[in-house]
């Protein structure tokens, strides 16, 4: 609850860990449903695919899952970034805005949050990787709604994620370009037509593991004394 310390996964054996225990290169996902991995058949969401990708850079990483299902910048900023807070953490990865969108929050509420957890996120004192709001009119069951309305508006999300992200000096990763992109490749997503599927899950890891990568490459060499 909240005073416990949050659980991490380990890779190897996918149980969860004490990080108050000596511990190795620790990822913090906070997040939505996509860091949790709704509608993945197996795998998880993009962290669980990342993690397994830095293995190979560092042995031993683990995650420490703080996203939820169903949460907007508010969820995050009320009741995942004080748990971040308490956590070792070597990167943070902050995937938020889907749900925001789709509430139609105001525009407004989603920019002051999303400074909010920017400047608390200074705490953390690790590397983070902001993903901005994929191009979710592409999705089939926005074959229903008002396509270009709906794009339009996270487009201007995208926006104030694009700004926060340059003044926190955040690495910023496009996902609403490369989810284009890969508009029409078929099994990307799961039977909702909304939440990605395993396949989507690899995409939207393949799309993030550069910027990842060089990240956890640079910690790497920092902690060997190699450049």
């Amino acid at each position: 609850m909240n005073g416990d310390p949050p659980a991490a996964l380990s890779p190897q054996a996918g149980y969860l860990a004490d990080v108050t225990q000596p511990h190795g290169y620790t990822v913090l996902s906070l997040g939505d449903s996509t860091g949790v991995g709704v509608g993945a058949e197996s795998g998880g969401g993009y962290p669980q695919r990342l993690l397994r990708r830095l293995a190979g850079v560092h042995p031993g990483a683990r995650l420490v899952m703080l996203a939820q299902s169903g949460a907007t910048t508010a969820d995050v900023l009320e009741a995942q970034l004080p748990r971040a807070k308490r956590s070792p953490a070597d990167l943070v990865l902050l995937g938020i805005g889907i749900n925001d969108v789709g509430l139609q929050l105001p525009e407004e509420s989603f920019s002051f949050n999303l400074e909010q957890i920017a400047v608390g996120l200074a705490a953390v004192r690790a590397p983070v990787v902001i993903s901005n709001i994929p191009d979710l009119a592409l999705a089939p069951v926005a074959q229903r709604l008002d396509r270009a309305h709906y794009e339009k508006r996270i487009q201007l999300y995208n926006t104030h994620i694009e700004a926060t992200a340059a003044r926190h000096h955040f690495a910023h990763v496009d996902m609403f370009a490369a989810s284009r992109r890969l508009f029409g490749t078929p099994g990307l997503f799961c039977a909702d037509g909304f939440h990605p599927s395993a396949a989507g899950y690899d995409a939207w890891a393949d799309a993030m593991w550069p910027t990842v990568r060089q990240i956890a490459a640079g910690a790497a060499a920092a902690a060997t004394g190699t450049r």
